[in-house]
């Protein structure tokens, strides 16, 4: 069965339990397709592309258990429609766990709490300027362990996400040897900035894809203006001999900030601007800028600029335009 037929079949399992009677909120089919336009002048060659960013098709569902226990699941695949293969479908978030008055947990496919904690302060998210083209730690690993706290005074969260050894990524340099990892983060307000105007969190990653990280990420809503900054510190873990690890004595330290302002209901203009010291190199920079216009709730067209230096040894500039369509 592949995964187009899958897909199919939890959607078509969806359907069916709506239609058996159970609440809607509890099943749930859901995606967005995200397509631009871009042309990429880069060092080596110039080339126009149809560019799906993220695409991706999902189910996920809520089933209550009696005395404050849920059961939750989630299965979701990334679509790329530019792709040359008909199997166009690669695997996102999907889990399953438990939610109570003690948290959520959750084991399965998942995002680490480092890459769950930047909230929203990615201007440029699945475009050429998203953060991960620098920065190390947007990690989403096949086998993880996740716990989440409740909210503590409406405020604080924990969330801490342990990924096993037999994760084929937590492989370090090749070697035969594989080690667990641990992903962990404090965040505090509210990472959209609906329910509340500020969001900030620190997050530390040890022997994750054979890195430590530091990450510290700050975002405000100021009327209709939006500022975020983020910093990091990156090693990589060069041996491990006897189970014991021994880090790499080079560190890379980066920062990011960004900028939003609304200037209609429907009208935002962005910029973001992210570096990345790379050792004895040049510095690894991203300068994008961008606007967004919301059709409606669901439909949004987009346009962005981006300049890479040093980004794989080259220099590169990436303009495009695209629409968003959720569902």
């Amino acid at each position: 069965m592949n995964l187009f037929t899958k897909t199919a079949v939890s959607a078509a399992l969806a359907t069916t339990f709506l239609s058996a009677g159970v609440q809607a909120e509890s099943v749930k089919v859901y995606g967005k397709l995200n397509v631009s336009v871009q042309s990429q002048d880069a060092a080596a060659s110039d080339q126009t592309a149809i560019q799906s960013n993220a695409s991706r098709l999902g189910v996920k569902g809520n089933f209550d258990l009696g005395n404050g226990l849920t059961a939750i699941y989630q299965i979701e695949y990334e679509v790329d429609t530019g792709s040359e293969s008909k199997e166009n479908f690669k695997a996102r978030n999907q889990f399953v766990g438990l939610t109570g008055n003690f948290g959520q947990v959750t084991v399965g496919r998942q995002d680490t709490m480092l890459k769950v904690s930047q909230g929203k302060v990615d201007q440029f998210n699945d475009l050429a300027g998203d953060l991960k083209t620098l920065f190390k730690g947007e990690n989403r690993l096949n086998q993880t362990l996740n716990y989440v706290s409740p909210k503590f005074a409406d405020i604080a969260q924990v969330g801490v996400t342990y990924v096993a050894d037999g994760d084929a990524d937590q492989k370090v340099n090749g070697m035969n040897e594989k080690v667990g990892g641990l992903s962990s983060t404090l965040m505090f307000g509210d990472a959209g900035l609906k329910k509340k105007s500020y969001y900030a969190s620190v997050a530390y990653d040890s022997t994750v894809k054979a890195y430590d990280i530091i990450r510290a990420t700050g975002h405000v809503k100021v009327g209709a203006l939006k500022l975020g900054a983020m910093v990091q510190q990156q090693n990589k873990h060069e041996t491990f001999s006897d189970s014991i690890k021994v880090p790499a004595t080079d560190k890379q330290s980066g920062y990011l900030v960004s900028a939003a302002y609304s200037i209609t209901e429907a009208l935002a203009v962005k910029t973001q601007y992210q570096n990345m010291q790379n050792g004895n190199l040049a510095d690894l920079e991203a300068l994008s800028f961008g606007a967004d216009y919301q059709l409606a709730k669901t439909t949004k067209l987009y346009g962005f600029y981006t300049k890479r230096d040093n980004v794989a040894a080259k220099n590169d500039n990436v303009f495009g335009l695209g629409i968003e369509q959720k569902f």
